[in-house]
């Protein structure tokens, strides 16, 4: 079994405390028994949200492959900076004689 991301750790944290916070305040609940229940409620939501989150490295797999653009053409060939100077100064040569 991996360990857990730091990432995982911080998400399923912060879930952890704001969802006990939030379902706190939203129930006013103050006796023991709704605390137990609120807080193991917010330790599974947050146990879920670290668990989904993706690892890194991993990748879905598609039904079918993506295809590039550019796919099937032929690449463009440049000529060489020496090819092409030496053209230049043959042309020019020419010009002047």
């Amino acid at each position: 079994m991996p360990r857990p991301t730091a990432a995982q750790f911080a998400y399923g944290s912060c879930t952890v405390i704001f969802s006990t916070l939030a379902m706190l305040l939203l129930s006013r609940t103050s006796s023991g028994p709704g605390v137990a229940l609120i807080a193991v409620a917010a330790l599974a939501l947050g146990l879920l949200v670290a668990m989904t989150v993706p690892l890194p490295g991993t990748r879905t797999v598609t039904s079918t492959p993506a295809r590039r653009p550019d796919a099937g053409r032929e690449p463009v060939r440049m000529p060489s900076p020496a090819r092409v100077s030496a053209t230049a100064g043959e042309s020019t040569r020419g010009r002047a004689a």
